[in-house]
């Protein structure tokens, strides 16, 4: 099996209304199992002294090994154990859980069933993976087809959390279904019903358009028509899917990334798609330019004005990563950028440590390190976004914004 991407990249959580009172859903794991410690430490003791591909596809083969032996719930417990032992996995380990989802679905291709035994484990991948796999098994998509993949997530009571998963697995998937044709998949997610709907699908397309072009050879590419054996990337096994006005979209028109403007494909797409483009756009600047926080900064500066912020947000993210959730790295690295938007580049890292556990307690204890009342506030309100769509009662929301450093900052 082919090595995990090597990426840093994060799952892009759509913004919502702001205030702490916002968003941050049950911080349990779902479905809780555990792994014989001695099963952990043979793992890490025989991948760890990897490196590179060689280490990734090391862990992937034992994940998806406990896989086969205890379903989901146990492959996913072994990664968490494994990432406390080998904190590299962490890195990686939203692309881990993608092969994990991916796989539980060709495993069972039950949609609602596998979906359901996923969890919030890095960036909550899992879910994601299973879209991936579930579009890939289609023929065709309506635009009737599209509205209903995350049907059974909406409703009053409905955990907006796992919806949001969905739609941004359905991006994702629509990526790949399209043949990583990145236009014909924001058609694909302009079909769904609402403006928060079709935005949470953007996010996972513009991701996937980024993992696809800097690492092709991510298990995922394994779903892709005639790729199994080639390995060759999407446009090479594109099969005549079809989009809602059934014209063919071959992937070999599209260019994913240009070398030479750090700023596409945003620069070329309409205004409504810019701002989710922007909002991950940071992961393909700094793998264009070796990683190098300070010039990803000047390149958010460029950034058309109203979307500069949003930028920062995505380097923030893209920061969590860099520096594995360290507050005092993360403000460092943070503050390389224009001082206007440090506070953007801090709520892009709050974020990003509320969806990696779908847990608050590492975002207060970064936003009490922030200096600055109007950073701080940033920073809160950021906290706030994600805690609204965590939890769905008031009491639950504001229970949680007790955490924070009191008035203003718990409003």
């Amino acid at each position: 099996m082919k090595a995990l991407i090597k990426i840093a990249v994060a799952t892009v959580v759509a913004s919502m209304a702001s205030g702490c009172g916002d968003s941050s859903h049950s911080p349990e794991v779902r479905n809780r199992a555990t792994v014989p410690l001695e099963v952990v430490q043979e793992a890490v003791a025989m991948c760890s002294a990897g490196a590179g591909p060689q280490k990734q596809n090391c862990y992937e083969t034992l994940l998806l090994g406990r896989l086969d032996v205890g379903g989901v719930a146990d492959a996913l417990a072994m990664l968490a154990a494994v990432s406390e032992l080998d904190r590299s996995v962490q890195r990686y380990g939203h692309v881990y859980v993608h092969a994990i989802g991916i796989t539980a679905y060709q495993k069972n291709p039950n949609l609602v069933e596998v979906f359901s035994s996923c969890s919030n484990l890095f960036q909550s991948g899992c879910y994601h993976g299973v879209l991936q796999a579930h579009l890939m098994t289609l023929d065709k998509l309506g635009a009737d087809d599209i509205d209903a993949v995350c049907e059974p997530y909406k409703g009053f009571r409905a955990d907006r959390w796992l919806l949001f998963q969905c739609l941004h697995g359905l991006g994702h998937g629509l990526t790949m279904f399209y043949g990583h044709h990145l236009l014909h998949a924001l058609e694909g997610c302009d079909q769904l019903s609402s403006d928060w709907d079709q935005q949470s699908c953007y996010g996972g397309a513009f991701m996937e358009n980024i993992i696809n072009a800097t690492s092709p050879h991510h298990l995922a590419t394994e779903l892709m028509p005639g790729n199994a054996a080639t390995g060759d990337g999407a446009a090479d096994g594109y099969d005549e899917r079809t989009t809602m006005d059934q014209h063919e979209h071959p992937a070999a028109s599209w260019k994913a990334l240009d070398s030479e403007d750090p700023h596409y494909p945003c620069s070329i797409l309409e205004q409504r798609y810019l701002r989710d483009c922007y909002m991950m756009q940071t992961s393909a600047m700094l793998w264009m330019n070796g990683g190098d926080i300070a010039a990803a900064a000047r390149s958010c500066d460029g950034a058309p004005e109203d979307m500069r912020p949003i930028c920062y947000q995505s380097l923030g993210r893209d920061i969590s990563s860099y520096t594995l959730q360290d507050p005092d790295r993360s403000i460092t690295l943070c503050n390389k950028g224009d001082e206007q938007y440090w506070a953007w580049c801090y709520i892009g890292l709050v974020k990003n440590f509320i969806d990696l556990t779908a847990r608050t307690e590492s975002a207060f204890e970064f936003c009490r390190e922030v200096e600055g009342s109007g950073n701080k506030m940033k920073c809160y309100e950021a906290i706030g976004e994600q805690i609204y769509m965590l939890h769905n009662t008031t009491a639950q929301r504001k229970a949680l914004c007790d955490d924070s450093e009191g008035k203003p900052y718990a409003q």
